[in-house]
């Protein structure tokens, strides 16, 4: 997976996604997400296993998660409620909140 952190002055911003995804655009009606080698890629990202992203994600102020297998480890950490992930084109996304 790839993650990438970066601090705001909200607090830590997660983005993290499975690397097939990277560039590509998923569609469903009128909801559209491009998952851009601007916000989920680049120089700061990390390719990072299951720990890595579950830590992130812990210590995440505000997080976008994009693939079957990223939304599947937040899942399974108990971050993400799979009622509330979207599919869109058969691609996983999540957003995660903490409200602290």
């Amino acid at each position: 997976m790839l993650l990438r952190e970066r601090e705001t002055p909200e607090g830590l911003l997660v983005s993290v996604c499975d690397p097939d995804c990277l560039g590509e655009t998923y569609e469903s009606g009128k909801v559209s997400l491009t998952v851009t080698e601007d916000f989920y890629g680049g120089d700061e990202a990390e390719d990072a296993d299951e720990d890595a992203v579950v830590d992130s994600l812990h210590r995440a102020t505000v997080a976008n998660l994009v693939g079957e297998e990223t939304v599947r480890v937040a899942i399974e950490a108990g971050v993400v409620d799979e009622e509330t992930v979207l599919e869109l084109e058969g691609t996983l996304h999540a957003q995660l909140l903490w409200l602290r």
